[in-house]
């Protein structure tokens, strides 16, 4: 049996807080390949996740907040909000479902936030995500605008850097 416990989630916390990218992820899962990738993963503020969809038919995505709070964003192709979902263990919403081929991102919004994450495997690094190009590359010096557009963008919203965005 295995267990999501205090002593876990405290812990990947703290990988998250000292790491670069501000995120750490636990896996429940025994191996890559799995047909059912699930594992905790820790996001501080500050963490850029490149907006990205999962191509493939049937490539769906789940968000449960263990603790914390995150927004999760849906875009249109050209980078157009076109839904803003937060949630948290003691919100309106605790979790959401992102249907393939959906540009999305996630954004911590406080510190020690906990997701539950489960999404089909087997995971290929290369083939796992199909980023937006209007969003830039991890480590880009755009992508401090980016992380603080996340944190507050809302519904209609377009992308730092484009017209009225």
């Amino acid at each position: 049996m295995k267990l999501c416990s205090d002593d876990i989630i405290q812990s990947l916390s703290q990988q998250a807080i000292r790491a670069s990218r501000k995120r750490a992820n636990y896996n429940f899962h025994p191996t890559l390949d799995d047909p059912i990738q699930r594992l905790l993963n820790a996001i501080e503020p500050g963490s850029y996740v490149r907006p990205h969809r999962h191509g493939e038919p049937g490539r769906w995505e789940w968000f449960q907040a263990v603790a914390g709070a995150a927004a999760v964003l849906v875009f249109e192709e050209a980078g157009r909000v076109v839904d803003r979902v937060e949630i948290s263990p003691a919100g309106s919403a605790v979790g959401v479902e992102i249907p393939d081929n959906t540009w999305h991102t996630v954004v911590s919004l406080v510190s020690g936030t906990v997701l539950f994450e489960m999404k089909p495997g087997p995971y290929q690094q290369l083939a796992d995500k199909d980023f937006a190009v209007w969003a830039p590359e991890y480590g880009d010096e755009a992508c401090m605008r980016f992380k603080e557009w996340f944190r507050k963008a809302k519904r209609g919203d377009l992308p730092p850097g484009t017209l009225r965005g």
